[in-house]
């Protein structure tokens, strides 16, 4: 009995960090179209110069 709960809880533990990082690859996927897309879409600034699409 004890052995069959520990490989529940292994199987258990593996698939939550597989889902886990599965889910941080697509947020980093979404992150870095975000970022290059802030390059492409740049409002100009003043005297015809592009500006920075962040703030700091």
């Amino acid at each position: 009995m004890v052995p069959i709960l520990l490989v529940l809880l292994l199987a258990l533990i593996l698939f939550g960090a597989g889902f886990a990082v599965q889910a941080l690859w697509w947020i980093a996927v979404i992150v870095l179209v975000v970022w290059l897309l802030g390059f492409v879409v740049r409002p100009t600034a003043s005297g015809g110069k592009r500006g920075r699409w962040y703030r700091w």
